[in-house]
């Protein structure tokens, strides 16, 4: 990896950390200013990643162009191949037609090839040899050295084609490095800007709450809220098995429940003991902003000093409570009454 690469993930990391740090610390006052600095941060990230991804998308063409380039080169290596190939065999065709038409020549003479090369010692057997390569013909001769340039030529092509190909797969494997290097950077990029999302819908919501429990008057440490928590749908399950039991007040079994006694009852079938009221069970949650409820959180009724009611949260303004003696276990509607928090557990 290139020293600007390790540099440039290097900074982004640093900026994570720094991110991390401000905004996991920051006082409680000032979250509106906190929710602002955090989007310029993400904007500035953003336009960052938009810059990073044109090149991203520029260096991955570029890289296929190589690619493509390499293999179009291997491939007329391979054509070159079978072209050398078949030029040795032509030629020695043509050397051995060429070899077997001298000795024929010969032969219809009655002279044997070997006495007319080494024994020939008289300018009319010199003559004779002569007589001899005309008859062979020029056309053969031309054969075999038309076929040995065409063997030079291939060989020569060859040599060239091997360069290029060192070349571009050299060129390949610099365009996938600087390719690699920019789809690392993205990533980063994209990780810090889920991040920092993330840490703004956090903020956003412990400000709701914030301003939900100034409302009661309470004036205690304000706790953080997870807004993409998926609840704990399975309560909701739970609870429905137990439509039309009947309210029976301090009840806590399907004989019979009040309202605190039917959210212990139904958390206490995933492992979660709560107390048995609804106050107890306020002050032992997580408080959630009655706007960002998920299924299975817990609605208080009442106030910040004590509790009267709760009741388990479905979703929209539906709720399963046990609401009073005489009733039974059913939907219910939370809204347009003195719901005040939600609980997490």
């Amino acid at each position: 990896m290139s020293t600007t690469s390790t540099f440039y993930r290097t900074a982004v990391l640093a900026v994570l950390g720094a991110l991390a740090v401000v905004l996991l610390t920051a006082p409680a006052a000032p979250a509106a200013g906190s929710v602002v600095k955090a989007k310029q941060r993400l904007r500035e990230v953003q336009a960052r990643l938009d810059e990073v991804s044109t090149q991203s998308e520029i260096a991955v063409e570029k890289y296929n162009q190589a690619s493509a380039r390499l293999e179009t080169i291997e491939a007329k290596i391979d054509e070159n191949q079978r072209q050398l190939a078949a030029a040795r065999e032509h030629l020695e065709q043509a050397n051995l037609q060429l070899l077997q038409r001298a000795e024929n020549i010969y032969k219809s003479r009655d002279v044997g090839l070997i006495d007319v090369i080494f024994q020939a010692d008289s300018f009319d057997e010199l003559i004779s040899q002569m007589d001899m390569m005309q008859r062979l013909g020029n056309s053969d001769v031309d054969t075999v050295h038309a076929i040995a340039a065409y063997k030079r030529e291939i060989r020569d092509r060859r040599i060239r084609l091997k360069a290029d190909q060192k070349a571009a797969a050299r060129l390949v494997a610099e365009r996938e490095e600087h390719k690699n290097e920019l789809l690392a950077h993205q990533a980063d990029l994209e990780d810090l800007t889920r991040k920092i999302k993330k840490q703004i819908k956090k903020l956003k919501a412990k400000a709701r709450l914030r301003a939900q429990l100034a409302l009661t008057g309470y004036a205690g440490p304000i706790p953080n809220v997870d807004p993409d928590s998926p609840g704990r749908p399975e309560i909701v399950a739970i609870a429905k098995r137990y439509f039309g039991v009947p309210y029976v007040w301090g009840g806590a079994s399907p004989k019979g429940f009040d309202c605190s006694g039917l959210t212990m009852y139904c958390y206490a079938q995933i492992g979660i003991n709560l107390y048995h009221g609804a106050t107890m069970q306020q002050r032992a949650s997580t408080p959630v902003p009655l706007t960002d409820l998920r299924p299975g959180d817990l609605i208080f009724f009442g106030n910040a000093s004590f509790s009267h009611h709760v009741a388990i949260f479905v979703g929209g303004s539906t709720c399963i409570e046990a609401p009073r003696t005489g009733d039974v276990v059913r939907y219910g509607t939370w809204t347009g009454r003195d719901a005040w928090i939600g609980g997490r557990f």
